[in-house]
């Protein structure tokens, strides 16, 4: 990989920095090089061209406004690379105290989620408007353009105006794909559960108009960080959906600490029943972590 990377990058030096976490899916290594550090991810399992262009995808639908960053993505073959600075980076990995400060006080997720509800309005203020009108790329739907994964479960992202259709077929495809031969008795005890469950859900919402918002997706601790231009979010696996099920794998995981929540809130109130809520949203990622 070393060379293939020396020759993809026209540089001489290529000196290894050592080894990072990179979350339960790729391999995360660091490496100094004539134009600086870089921060690379590999994968070399069978899965990898559908993580990458779900990944990929993900990445360019980033709002340009957000007020967090997301790492520069090149393909080379089967590379995936991504170009930060990786001092402060170090820091954190030696200080978690540090990184839990830093991450709660200036991550600020919830400018991804209202990106979209802003150019709902700005749609709707340019559509008053005689003559003619700047195209605004609002998104009245849940789902996503093409197949993304969080971690390998790839999830379809069809489109749909419901929201709750959305997200339980998210879970019906979680529970479909458990293989009956070797787990079906779990199977059909987490089939038995969901579909208890599954007359009650609409309570969950009632009163509650949602807007399509742009999720990264996979929000825990292990793909967050922080780079001397502010703090880095990476490996989405992004959809429009509710904002809310953006928080439910980091309530999971921990490491964000309660000052992270209360800021996030402070700009997207908790809305009634969110807590029940929450806990609904975890189900997806406990079927998936199982």
């Amino acid at each position: 990989m070393e060379e293939l990377l020396k020759k993809k990058l026209k540089t001489s030096k290529l000196e290894s920095l050592g080894s990072f976490s990179g979350g339960h899916v790729n391999i995360a290594r660091a490496f100094n090089t004539d134009y600086g550090k870089i921060f690379v991810k590999t994968n070399e399992k069978p899965q990898l061209m559908r993580l990458m262009g779900g990944g990929g995808k993900s990445f360019d639908n980033r709002p340009i406004t957000a007020t967090y960053t997301l790492p520069l993505r090149i393909y080379y073959l089967h590379l995936w690379i991504y170009y930060l600075s990786l001092q402060i980076y170090y820091l954190l990995q030696m200080t978690i105290q540090i990184a839990k400060i830093i991450l709660t006080t200036y991550f600020r997720v919830s400018s991804l989620h209202l990106y979209n509800t802003q150019l709902k309005e700005q749609k709707e203020k340019t559509e008053s408007f005689v003559g003619k009108q700047e195209t605004v790329n609002y998104v009245d739907q849940f789902g996503f353009e093409v197949p993304t994964c969080c971690g390998y479960l790839p999830q379809s992202n069809s489109w749909s105006s419901d929201w709750l259709n959305f997200y339980c077929g998210k879970i019906e495809a979680q529970i479909d794909s458990i293989d009956r031969r070797e787990y079906n008795r779990i199977y059909r005890k987490i089939r038995d559960l969901w579909n208890t469950l599954l007359p009650g859900i609409p309570k969950l919402f009632t009163g509650l108009e949602i807007h399509p918002a742009l999720l990264h997706g996979d929000l825990y601790f292990g793909n967050a960080s922080e780079s001397l231009h502010g703090p880095v979010i990476y490996d989405p696996a992004s959809f429009y959906g509710h904002a809310e099920y953006d928080l439910a794998i980091a309530h999971i995981y921990g490491k964000f600490e309660p000052e992270f929540f209360q800021a996030y809130h402070g700009v997207i109130p908790k809305a009634d029943g969110f807590q029940n809520r929450l806990e609904l949203y975890k189900i997806f990622h406990y079927i998936n972590h199982w």
